[in-house]
């Protein structure tokens, strides 16, 4: 979601330097990352009746949202007929997001999965934004009859997709598809699909990752949530694995010590050329007004997008480097000719492989 970021290690082929290095996880196993990734992107059934174990298992689809360097920056509180999204800002990234935009947009993400999952289920979920609860997002819910929509049934399927996409258009049907779910109260998503806007939309993500790849705090706290190898990565059940970004893995010692060397601008602004190129089009998320309450409105838009693009089998992934950069902010507002609205998300997407999936915490972790 919300400002994802992956590292380059482009010299490691030449170098050798993991071919050489002896397994440094268990391939296989039940605490294998994949097995313990097939156990996390899947669909569960409740036992009908139990009313905890079917609020349980929609916080559980709610947590299968994405959030900034996959940080997860949410927790939910079961209430008598709703459940509460509250931050955790605990888990903020201030250097990226010092006004937490993403946090709240993330917090969006995960409410739109427990809204669609619980519809599946038999609850209507009505989305109600709580201040004076800490700038909770509250989804009341009632019995109505189950729908298990398209949307529900993509949800173990989003991936935040950081690779190459197989350059090929996107019929206008989906293109239509897609714009109809990213839309919502005060949120519009503009659609670029012509060469010549999206190359333009490549010169500002050069510039902000140049910014921000020139700014010490924002790489030491990407590294920070940068999980090199898959123990580390089943470990902690969160952040941004290298695998997840077709990168190679290592151990963390090591991983970190060539995160230094070869993490460049030049080499990150090669690869998101390449990204960019690759893609059918690129969506810009913009709201109307600034604030938590519309961001989690963002939040909701885009993951709509995000799963609606699963179900079509069309990946996606953030651009997010020119609504990142204050400075940069307003100059691709006037490109993009929306005066004084707020550009909030960017997001290219085409169809490609998928990459394996992110981990999630256990419900313990995210339960208050």
């Amino acid at each position: 979601m919300p400002a994802r970021r992956d590292f380059i290690l482009a010299s490691l082929g030449s170098l050798g330097a993991l071919s050489a290095l002896p397994a440094c996880s268990t391939e296989s196993g039940p605490d294998s990352y994949a097995s313990v990734a097939e156990r996390t992107w899947r669909h569960g059934k409740p036992a009908a009746g139990d009313r905890t174990a079917l609020l349980h298992e929609l916080v559980r689809y709610a947590t299968l949202a994405p959030s900034s360097h996959n940080t997860q920056c949410w927790k939910f509180r079961l209430e008598d007929g709703a459940i509460s999204i509250l931050p955790d800002l605990s888990r903020r990234c201030p250097a990226v997001d010092p006004d937490d935009h993403h946090l709240y947009v993330s917090l969006g993400c995960a409410a739109e999965n427990l809204i669609q999952a619980a519809l599946a289920n038999g609850l209507k979920g009505h989305a109600g934004f709580d201040a004076a609860g800490g700038n909770a997002l509250r989804v009341a819910l009632e019995s109505t009859s189950p729908v298990a929509s398209m949307l529900f049934q993509a949800i173990p399927e989003r991936q935040t997709t950081r690779g190459e996409y197989d350059g090929q258009p996107i019929a206008r049907q989906e293109l239509r598809l897609l714009a109809k779910a990213g839309a919502g109260s005060g949120v519009q998503v503009i659609l670029l699909t012509e060469q010549q806007a999206m190359e333009k939309v490549l010169e500002y993500v050069v510039q902000g990752n140049t910014a921000q790849m020139n700014d010490r705090a924002f790489v030491e706290e990407l590294k920070k949530w940068i999980r090199f190898s898959s123990d580390e990565a089943v470990r902690t059940g969160d952040g941004l694995y290298a695998a997840s970004s077709g990168n190679p893995t290592a151990p963390t010692w090591l991983g970190s010590l060539l995160f230094s060397l070869f993490f460049t601008p030049k080499s990150d602004n090669d690869k998101y050329a390449k990204h960019v190129r690759s893609s059918a089009g690129i969506a810009i998320f913009v709201s109307d007004t600034p604030g938590p309450a519309q961001w989690m409105e963002v939040g909701r838009c885009y993951q709509r997008f995000a799963l609606q693009s699963a179900a079509l089998g069309i990946r996606n992934a953030m651009l997010n480097q020119p609504v990142e950069v204050p400075a940069l902010r307003p100059q691709f507002a006037a490109f993009l000719g929306v005066g004084t609205h707020r550009p909030d998300l960017v997001v290219r997407f085409g169809r490609g492989p998928k990459l394996p999936s992110s981990l999630r915490r256990p419900l313990e972790a995210v339960l208050v």
